[in-house]
């Protein structure tokens, strides 16, 4: 047990590890900067060594195996309080673990190549080895409050490293915002273990989940709320979601990384973690999938709108965290696992690939600047693209897989994954106590699946299909094309491994019914069902297998009408004049659309400038008349009775004995007396 204890503490110590040498080297040792080779192997090891060990314990658990609890030590121990730096390994925390750090040491080794002409280098891969630090804290703790530290931790280091570059405005307050609206819903989340531990008096998973019918029928409402607001907050959904749009002003590596992979998952997999509560408690279960649904549609008509390539996928990742959640409150908590894992491999691979392009663009510009043409132009605005497939295949071919994955189009990770979301949404509906809101729900799903594969393939054949617009556009950039080409091994690489992962990772989740139509007996092809059947309390599957075979029909129609769209509006250069079109014929709604739904100008309007207002007007007056004014009066009075007593130093030796004579005399006396 302790050599276990032993090999599972180096899958949290040695990010932490990295961390700290390349941190506090770079910090300290000026000549370490410049070693970019061995900044990069440090922290890629730092990452690489945790994932063959998490390997090697997935290897040699089963899906019926035991939880495994590894304590460290205790961090609290106050009256009837106690809390332990202890690690939980079950199939939910190692599947998690396996995906934070496969995923985080491609997008590490990825890094080396994108940031290689950084000063910040050290810096970068020091906060991203504390990302993951913080990451495993999150997934593998074996309680609340050891699940908050790395919560907090990883807010922490999305603000560090979204505003990375701090000293560009934008990028520092997109960094704020981030770090603010988290804020909101931590608290949240913090009230909710507040309850929990006066209700069951312990923060422990297991002290919880085997005692759940010792919390008040209300408290497990305002709990399993109060842990959904935290998790919009962490997730990004309404009425949260509005900061990771901004969030793409960090180097593109940590869109992969926190706002593709991992962060951003974190509020799914703390639902799914309390499944058991969350299914006892079924107007929070609506109140999930009701949310989900709409962050979904709403995120998806925006990025129809967006011409920037990060914001694209930056609006596509919000709705497909919509997803998630439609499928956590339709009780498919397995089913939004799968899509927490699908979604990492290819929207990893889409964040990644959107990099090598702005990479290649930025390049263009350095080398027409070297010819004297000093051009400038937004490097992620779609509209100065097309026709890089000819000089950027790898990147082409990997895009377009995941493309063809998120799209939803069989038999790629994203087709077996959203389908199954969709089929979990429609079953809610049919099982004891459903709600025909479930099948409207559904409706709403198909209609995001439309839009995503629609704004995908509108992205991927306005970047790669066509010809290269920037000459067209800009006249000086004549010549421009021979600048572009593939970016090196190192950022290539992982874009072909997570490719391969959007190609064959939905064979984790082959729906059952597929067998089980023509054997007619119950099979077991689902392996992520079967691997976490003890974790997650899913909703049984009531429907019919001709109503599901239905349903997967409908996905791969509706699929198949958006990318056939696409190609028919995109597909000919004419990017600017298909816009025009849309725009014209949904007038109104697509400046809605465009507008970005107005969200941060209602929050400036209600909450920002009535906050500043107020503190300007109450609290600055405040701040002066009577925190100023208590700190003056007790200043005044020191000095007062300072003037006073300073009479009493005559500077007369004499004086100063006679006193201390007296002094003695009167000592004496009451020790006597």
């Amino acid at each position: 047990m302790e050599s276990a204890t032993a090999l599972f503490s180096l899958i949290i110590a040695l990010p932490l590890v990295g961390f700290l040498i390349n941190g506090l080297s770079g910090l300290f040792v000026e000549s370490y900067r410049n070693k970019k080779q061995l900044i990069g192997i440090i922290a890629n090891t730092a990452v690489f060594i945790p994932f063959v060990i998490a390997l090697y314990f997935f290897i040699n658990m089963s899906a019926d195996s035991n939880a495994l609890v590894y304590k460290l030590f205790t961090w609290m121990d106050t009256g009837t309080f106690s809390v332990d730096v202890a690690y939980r390994v079950d199939q939910l925390s190692i599947m998690m673990t396996l995906v934070v750090t496969g995923v985080g040491f491609l997008i590490h080794l990825y890094s080396m190549g994108y940031m290689s002409h950084d000063e910040g280098y050290w810096k970068f891969f020091a906060y991203l080895n504390l990302f993951i630090f913080a990451m495993l804290n999150l997934v593998l703790a074996n309680n609340l409050l050891l699940l908050f530290l790395g919560w907090e931790g990883v807010g922490v280091c999305s603000y560090l490293l979204i505003g990375f570059w701090y000293t560009d405005m934008a990028k520092s307050d997109a960094a704020k915002k981030a770090f603010i609206y988290n804020r909101v819903g931590d608290f949240a989340f913090l009230v909710a273990m507040f309850m929990t531990f006066q209700s069951i008096g312990s923060l422990n998973f297991d002290a919880i989940l085997s005692n759940l019918d010792a919390i008040p029928d209300g408290y497990k409402f305002t709990i399993g709320l109060l842990m959904f607001v935290g998790a919009t907050g962490k997730s990004a959904q309404i009425p949260l979601f509005v900061w990771l749009p901004d969030a793409m002003a960090g180097p593109t590596p940590v869109s992969a990384l926190i706002h593709a992979a991992t962060m951003v998952t974190s509020g799914i997999y703390l639902i799914s973690r309390m499944s058991p509560m969350f299914v006892m408690v079924p107007e929070v279960m609506i109140i999930i999938s009701v949310i989900g649904a709409l962050t979904a549609i709403i995120a998806a008509t925006i990025a129809i709108t967006q011409n920037d390539i990060k914001g694209v996928l930056a609006y596509s990742t919000v709705s497909q965290l919509g997803y998630m959640f439609l499928a956590l409150g339709a009780g498919g908590f397995t089913a939004a696992m799968f899509h927490v894992v699908t979604h990492a491999f290819f929207k990893a691979c889409l964040f990644l690939g959107s990099g090598s392009v702005i990479h290649a663009m930025e390049h263009v510009e350095h080398g027409l600047h070297k010819e004297g043409k000093h051009v400038h132009y937004d490097p992620q605005d779609m509209r100065f693209m097309g026709g890089l497939k000819k000089y950027m295949p790898h990147t082409y071919k990997t895009f377009l897989i995941a493309t063809v994955a998120i799209a939803g189009i069989p038999p790629l990770a994203g087709f077996f994954s959203k389908d199954e979301v969709l089929a979990m949404a429609m079953n809610a509906g049919f099982v004891d106590g459903g709600s025909w809101l479930y099948m409207a729900l559904w409706g709403v799903g198909i209609i995001t699946a439309f839009l995503t594969a629609f704004y995908m393939f509108r992205l991927t054949l306005t970047t790669f299909h066509g010809s290269f617009k920037l000459p067209q556009k800009i006249k000086e950039a004549a010549g421009a094309e021979k600048h572009l080409h593939e970016n090196p091994w190192n950022m290539t690489t992982p874009l072909w491994v997570l490719a391969v992962l959007a190609i064959f990772g939905g064979f984790l989740g082959v729906p059952n019914f597929i067998v089980e139509t023509f054997t007619h007996e119950p099979a077991h092809i689902n392996l992520l069902h079967d691997w976490l059947y003890t974790i997650n309390a899913d909703y049984k599957i009531v429907m019919s297998h001709a109503l599901e075979w239905v349903l997967m029909g409908v996905s791969i129609a509706i699929a198949i009408s958006g990318v056939w769209l696409a190609f028919k509006m995109y597909n000919n250069d004419q990017q600017e004049e298909s816009d025009a079109l849309i725009a014209s014929k949904f007038g109104g709604l697509y400046s809605l659309w465009r507008d970005k739904y107005n969200f941060d100008d209602v929050y400036e309007g209600l909450i920002v400038r009535p906050a500043v207002k107020f503190s300007d007007k109450v609290l600055a007056v405040f701040d002066m008349k009577v925190v100023d004014g208590i700190v003056n009066a007790i200043a005044g009075t020191v000095r007062l009775f300072g003037s006073l007593f300073r009479y009493l130093q005559t500077g007369v030796v004499t004086n100063y004995a006679l006193a201390f004579v007296i002094g003695v005399i009167v000592i004496l006396y009451l020790m006597i007396m």
